[in-house]
């Protein structure tokens, strides 16, 4: 049995081992299907404070990670695809392996970015295809950038990139927005926005070490079109990492899952979430890692409070 189980990485799930580590509290990290989260996937980071150069995605995920081990974190391999959560302690089963026991669990999984699935969308993330304008508008200087997306994030997207871009192309394929009346009449009241409405992504063209475009279908006419830009943001919306724990944990209407104001705690007691899984507004590095040392600190908190055999004896009461 372990004091405390990690399910997931990335700054959120890595901050916490760092600090349940240093603690004492010889954590397991279950590093999950991506070890280090959507950062592996990024480039340079140049907003995480400490890094006056920028430091790149996986070598910062890298660095995180062997700050944890140096402390005495732990590391498995594997997918977690079933919890217990019903009794303490709690079980945790990895596909193909043993089943292991925790005194308590920090859920750390993330929520990964609805993509198009289109040809060439994967291979360009990050040389020209971007899911968070926050963390790569600024690449885009004077450049002409594509967003594609209805909602409200995409609006608040495409708004926020004509800060650097020269012009925003707002791409979507029916014919009127699903975002609300204020952030399309602020979108449609920006000199750098056009629309290019009932337009469907078909393709992402590519040009040297970045792309040249975005291939779509005209709905109306059925015919191809070529809209040129440099980036391509989608803002189609995110899906939390929260198959595994069935109906167990609170969650909000679009899959969140739900923590007291100003903790980490879930509904159920010795049972914590950080980082963007448990964020729809910020979903950003830094406050990832914040989240990540709040539940390590939670967690830290819970366990000298109460042994597992107490804790029993008050769920059973």
């Amino acid at each position: 049995m372990y004091k405390s189980v990690i399910i997931g990485t990335g700054p959120a799930g890595y901050t916490a081992a760092i600090y349940l580590a240093r603690a004492n509290m010889n954590p397991l990290v279950i590093e999950g299907l991506q070890p280090g989260g959507q950062l592996t996937t990024t480039t340079e980071i140049e907003n995480f404070p400490g890094f006056p150069d920028g430091i790149m995605g996986p070598e910062l995920m890298d660095n995180m990670r062997k700050q944890a081990e140096r402390f005495g974190a732990q590391f498995k391999s594997g997918f977690v695809s079933e919890v217990d959560f019903s009794k303490r302690p709690f079980k945790i089963k990895i596909e193909g392996q043993d089943e292991i026991e925790a005194e308590s669990v920090i859920i750390s999984t993330g929520a990964s970015a609805r993509y198009l699935d289109i040809p060439n969308e994967q291979e360009y993330v990050g040389r020209g295809v971007s899911t968070c304008a926050t963390c790569d508008g600024f690449f885009f200087r004077n450049k002409k950038i594509i967003v594609v997306g209805g909602g409200d994030s995409a609006m608040e997207e495409a708004s926020f990139l004509t800060r650097f871009a020269s012009e925003v192309v707002l791409v979507h394929r029916r014919d009127e927005l699903r975002a609300s009346k204020i952030m399309q009449d602020r979108a449609k009241s920006n000199s750098k926005i056009t629309f290019a409405l009932n337009r469907t992504p078909i393709e992402v063209l590519p040009q040297d070490m970045g792309i040249r475009g975005l291939k779509v279908r005209n709905n109306e006419t059925g015919q191809e079109e070529i809209i040129e830009a440099d980036g391509l943001f989608i803002a189609i919306g995110h899906n939390p990492n929260i198959s595994f724990l069935g109906e167990q944990i609170t969650t909000d209407p679009l899959g969140y899952i739900v923590v007291n104001p100003g903790t980490t705690e879930t509904n159920i007691p010795g049972v914590f979430a950080c980082g963007d899984v448990q964020d729809s507004k910020y979903r950003q590095a830094i406050t990832a890692a914040g989240s990540g040392c709040m539940a390590a600190m939670d967690c830290e908190r819970f366990l000298e409070g109460s042994s597992v055999h107490d804790w029993s004896e008050t769920l059973d009461q």
